[in-house]
């Protein structure tokens, strides 16, 4: 990374300006001969200041050589060089940078083709190793990162990639870092972004989750079915020694059912006669009984007949025909 700096231009303005005006009063007191050897020497000056003097960011290294020779690291601030012999050939950002990685097509240890995407954070902790024991520290970082994801890649199982993200960052942090400190370079963290998969294995991972999901839901109502006959049993055992108990629930069973629902039917059986619901006398007293609540709803809405009422369970009470 190249600095720029508008300090050394300013100088070259300041010493040619000074120059200039130095020369225009020597042409007009002396000799205009002398006044070109002092502008020429103010141009020589300025261009020898503004080839010598750098500056350089906070954030910023200077490599600078030589004769071809590493000499020193400079910076951050202003500092002067010789020029024609100091050559500087990198810039080098010491702040924390980013550089993102992928690898395509790549086999899990499960033979499942992934594209995962990745980021990885760095910074430079030694300026003159990135700059002399790496051509391009850049490129080598890249390369050392896609070639070690692909290599976690292929050592992990995909239920692990796509569950345990922090495990394969955490190895590919310390493979890389392993590869890039000898180049002076610390890898600070790794973080995967996307782990993409096949659309029909998707589909399939879709339907074995719900299919997980069903299976646990049949096991919780076969659970609950369990706890219900339970407490099933235990009623049971309460109706058994209680009659009376059993009857009045069994009543209250059919007040609650016709008062919902205009029709219900009984299918005569042995539970029926258990509960003493087979009677005539009883289901008439309870359909009276429904038929009377419903027609005191209905009074306001509806005249009542003469002769006599019939009553269907459910219904406001309807006028009937002579007896």
């Amino acid at each position: 990374m190249k600095t720029s700096s508008a300090f050394p231009g300013l100088i070259f303005v300041v010493i040619l300006a000074i120059g200039a005006a130095a020369a225009f009063v020597i042409h007009l007191g002396l000799s205009d001969f002398l006044a070109v050897v002092v502008l020429a020497l103010s141009l020589g000056v300025a261009w020898l200041t503004f080839a010598s003097i750098r500056v350089a960011d906070q954030w910023s290294k200077a490599v600078v050589l030589r004769l071809g020779n590493f000499r020193a690291l400079r910076g951050p601030g202003l500092f002067l060089i010789v020029p024609f012999i100091d050559t500087i050939p990198y810039w080098l950002d010491t702040r924390v940078l980013t550089s993102s990685f992928k690898a395509e097509k790549t086999l899990t240890k499960d033979t499942v083709p992934v594209d995962v995407d990745a980021v990885l954070f760095w910074k430079i902790v030694d300026p003159e190793k990135a700059a002399l024991a790496v051509a391009d520290y850049q490129t080598a970082i890249g390369w050392a990162s896609q070639t070690a994801l692909r290599d976690v890649i292929g050592k992990t199982m995909l239920s692990d990639m796509l569950e345990g993200r922090d495990k394969i960052s955490a190895s590919l942090q310390t493979i890389i870092d392993a590869r890039t400190e000898p180049w002076g370079i610390n890898v600070i963290s790794v973080e995967v972004k996307d782990v993409l998969i096949p659309s029909s294995l998707e589909d399939a991972m879709s339907m074995q989750a719900q299919a997980e999901r069903e299976r646990q839901a049949r096991v919780i109502l076969g659970e609950s079915e369990l706890q219900v006959a339970e407490k099933f049993g235990e009623a049971a055992k309460t109706y058994a020694n209680n009659p009376v108990a059993l009857h009045l629930r069994a009543m209250n069973m059919l007040y609650e059912g016709l008062k919902t629902n205009s029709t219900i039917v009984i299918v005569p059986s042995s539970a029926i006669e258990t509960m003493q619901l087979g009677g005539l006398a009883g289901i008439t007293a309870l359909t009276m009984g429904l038929g009377q609540d419903s027609g005191l709803k209905g009074s306001n809405n509806q005249p009542t007949g003469g002769a006599g009422t019939s009553v269907n369970a459910g219904d406001s009470a309807q006028p009937a025909g002579p007896v």
